[in-house]
């Protein structure tokens, strides 16, 4: 079935919608190249009698196995200047805009603020859902408004900064993922903008690079560099980037860890009481980087990534994924927790 807005396809494959690279079918796969229609294409009878998973680029899941109902998937494309002020410009990007390339336009025009988080897969539209991060930026502190369905409702809302309820790699999408199908988002980008280079060997690469005086885009080639050479390329490797996020733990807990783990690094965190710190340090410490179960696999370039050689399925990695929890919490007594979704299974 087709409309002028968007196209609905039966028993489709999602091998290429996630960038795992992991064999899975959905009943029907539903793509929105108009967001005005997305109200009628919810209404159709074989959408709305059934469960509905949306996906981006698929780089932030991981798909355990088939998936029931409808698929949604936006296409839709567009990338406009809402308002221009003497510090700042408000961007509007469609949900379907690829992440990478929003960066890099923000850049072209002169914005900042965006530079750090380079290189990062996936599209607009899910950016917010994680909360995004990077090299001690997280696109929460840039957005200044989302527009989504709300489906609860059933109307349009745009919800300000404060009512997306930004955490670390959390946000309202998250905590309620069925409610809110994403449109597009607002960026605020300033037009002179402190940059942050003392984040995972970002002076370093500027240093190795040459720059003495860098601007953002100096930043963001030195990000680029950095994760070009960490992270696998998903068109060769499959991977979600990082699996599991940083755990953040209480200021005597980190203390007690240090005494036996000194090596440990310890990051800042939004509470003056807790500390952020490494899991692909602990992962690595437990000899986990690398290591291959079949095509399941860790990405010898970096602990956090689980990578798929050829042909694993999504349940092999999460068994993996699994193992390497339960390794890290015996040897730190630490809980590390996965940063994509996990579709068909629970962690």
């Amino acid at each position: 079935m087709a409309n002028t807005g968007w196209t609905l396809t039966e028993n489709a494959s999602l091998l290429a919608l996630n960038t795992f690279h992991v064999q899975a079918q959905a009943a029907q796969l539903l793509e929105i190249q108009d967001s005005a229609t997305l109200p009628d294409a919810l209404a159709l009878p074989a959408v709305a009698e059934g469960p509905l998973l949306v996906l981006g680029s698929g780089s932030n899941v991981l798909l355990a196995g088939d998936v029931e109902g409808t698929v949604l998937v936006f296409a839709n494309q567009g990338i406009d200047i809402l308002e221009h002020r003497a510090d700042y410009t408000v961007v509007h990007a469609a949900a379907g805009v690829n992440w990478h390339k929003l960066v890099l336009w923000s850049l072209q025009h002169g914005l900042s603020g965006l530079e750090n988080l380079a290189l990062i897969p996936g599209t607009v539209g899910a950016s917010p859902i994680q909360n995004i991060g990077a090299y001690g930026v997280q696109v929460g502190e840039f957005i200044q408004a989302v527009e989504a369905w709300d489906r609860q409702v059933g109307e349009w809302v745009r919800l300000d900064n404060e009512q997306c309820a930004f955490g670390y790699r959390d946000s309202v999408f998250k905590q309620q993922p069925d409610r809110y199908l994403i449109t597009a988002v607002e960026l605020r980008l300033p037009l002179l903008h402190e940059l942050r280079m003392d984040y995972a060997g970002i002076a370093e690469e500027l240093q190795a690079q040459g720059v003495e005086t860098p601007s953002a885009v100096d930043v963001a080639n030195a990000v680029i560099a950095i994760r070009s050479r960490k992270l696998p390329d998903p068109e060769v490797l499959g991977n979600a980037g990082s699996f599991f996020k940083n755990p953040i733990l209480g200021v005597d807990q980190v203390e007690v860890l240090l005494q036996s783990f000194p090596e440990l690094p310890v990051y800042p965190a939004e509470r003056e009481d807790q500390r952020k710190v490494s899991a692909a340090w602990m992962i690595e410490h437990c000899g986990w980087k690398g290591f291959r179960d079949g095509d399941a696999g860790v990405a010898p370039s970096h602990a956090l990534v689980l990578v798929n050689h050829g042909s694993a399925s999504g349940a092999e990695l999460l068994a993996l994924a699994r193992r390497i929890s339960a390794s890290v919490l015996e040897t730190f007594a630490v809980a590390i927790e996965p940063e994509p979704r996990l579709i068909g299974a629970q962690w």
